[in-house]
């Protein structure tokens, strides 16, 4: 099998390329930018590009697939090339899909909590001893690819919503056909993308259309929203499973969870997690895993990368990086940690850096989200602005979005960093929410510094 792609560098891109030369294909690849870490992992793999930009030379007749990646133009000329030769161009789902039609197809889609509801799919299927693939948007503490393609007969993915690619604007989730399909909540969010809410609300029903004939819709019930939309669309060659957060208990900072008749300690905590472990348990239910073993696996699962993944911790402080970012996740991250801690303070910043967040219109989108901080500070930078080719945002308009006394609106590095330093950290969390790096901010450095013995 002999597979090209165009823009290889990618994330998740390059992830697939090497699953795919493990298998035993044949792959090549070109792009006209490759970052860490893409670079170092495709140049252990054989499978850097000799050099940066475009080949249509690469281009030929004999290429089986022809693998396209988000970040390539719909000018490239090995797009033309291809289409010229009558080649067969994919988008990364579609061709997920191609490597799965004779796989138990699992998808987990929803606005939050894709990420690590997929994490603990993987986590017990592991445990469990079972072979299965799997496409999953971050790092899992056990894996060394977030992406795997195998002989195996189940995968498991993470569903997005965003477009497949520059030529196919449909969201990643409507070409994945799931037999067992978890949908954890609908927030409006990707604005650039889907500009009306009724918009971004009609790709979760074709989602669910899409589900495959006597398959499974595990679907959170407490998601007034997500709940409408199911009962209103109900399908009845399908099995609708609702879930909500299951028993449990919290004392002294640690969170017990009962599954059916089986009890067990957590590492992870929060309302949201407890509903992505419920979403998790169904499918793995499904998949032929018992109780007592799901919450064994469970029981070791730390999460996923940077969600509420600790970088720093002493007797009196925890400091956690989260990848919240839209307002559901923001509001979900900080509740659990109040919850979990409700004696310490709770300390947080906010950096804004998708289009969303950034968007003037969006800001109210915002309201309530940080309530439950007792400090909090809201940070952007002009050059986010910049790259991003969006007018400025006045830190009047984040105030009035958020609507939360007190709170601070940041938006040069310097100023961040003096505001963390000036923070008092005794019997305190700090949680730091972000998809960017705070422009360049040494945050594990400063998480080292607070968190270190006198």
């Amino acid at each position: 099998m002999k597979v090209h792609f165009i823009s290889i560098g990618g994330s998740v891109m390059h992830q697939l390329a090497i699953a795919l030369k493990r298998k035993g294909y044949e792959v090549t690849g070109t792009d006209d930018e490759i970052f860490e870490p893409s670079r170092s992992n495709l140049e252990k793999e054989g499978l850097l590009p000799k050099s940066m930009g475009w080949n249509t030379d690469l281009i030929n007749p004999e290429l089986e697939a022809v693998i396209l990646g988000m970040h390539a133009k719909s000018d490239n000329p090995e797009i033309e090339k291809a289409r010229q030769l009558g080649l067969k161009l994919y988008s990364f789902p579609e061709y997920i899909y191609k490597e799965s039609t004779l796989k138990t197809r699992v998808v987990v889609g929803g606005s939050h909590g894709k990420t690590t509801t997929t994490s603990m799919i993987m986590q017990v299927l592991n445990y469990a001893q079972k072979q299965f693939d799997y496409l999953v948007g971050a790092r899992l503490e056990g894996f060394d690819q977030s992406v795997n393609i195998t002989d195996a007969p189940v995968i498991v993915c993470e569903g997005d919503e965003y477009p497949a690619s520059v030529i196919e604007k449909r969201p990643k989730f409507h070409f994945l056909f799931p037999h067992i399909a978890i949908i954890t909540g609908i927030a409006w969010d990707h604005i650039n993308v889907f500009p009306t809410f009724d918009n971004y609300l009609e790709q979760f029903k074709i989602f669910i259309d899409k589900i495959e004939p006597k398959g499974h819709l595990i679907y959170n019930e407490t998601d007034e929203i997500l709940n409408k939309l199911v009962l209103q669309n109900r399908r009845e060659d399908i099995h609708l499973q609702p879930y909500a957060i299951p028993m449990h208990t919290i004392e002294n900072g640690r969170t017990t969870v009962s599954i059916e008749e089986t009890t067990g300690p957590l590492k992870v905590f929060g309302d949201h997690n407890l509903l992505n472990l419920n979403a998790a348990w169904y499918a793995c239910k499904y998949l032929d895993v018992g109780s007592q073993t799901f919450v064994e696996a469970m029981a070791t699962f730390t999460g996923a990368s940077k969600r509420l993944e600790k970088i720093g911790e002493n007797d009196s402080t925890i400091v956690y990086r989260d990848f919240a970012h839209a307002p559901s996740k923001v509001k979900a991250t900080i509740d659990a940690v109040k919850q979990q801690f409700p004696n310490r303070q709770l300390v947080a910043v906010l950096e804004l850096h998708t289009f969303s967040s950034l968007n003037e219109e969006f800001m109210r989108e915002y309201a309530g989200a940080l309530d439950k901080a007792d400090k909090a500070a809201v940070f952007y930078s002009h050059h986010a602005l910049q790259l991003k080719r969006m007018p400025d945002l006045p830190k009047e308009v984040v105030k009035n979005g958020f609507n939360k006394d007190g709170l601070d609106v940041i938006t040069d590095k310097s100023q961040l960093s003096s505001w963390l330093s000036g923070q008092k950290y005794e019997n305190s969390n700090l949680v730091l929410m972000s998809s960017g790096n705070y422009d360049g901010l040494d945050i594990n450095g400063f998480a080292e510094k607070i968190t270190a013995a006198k």
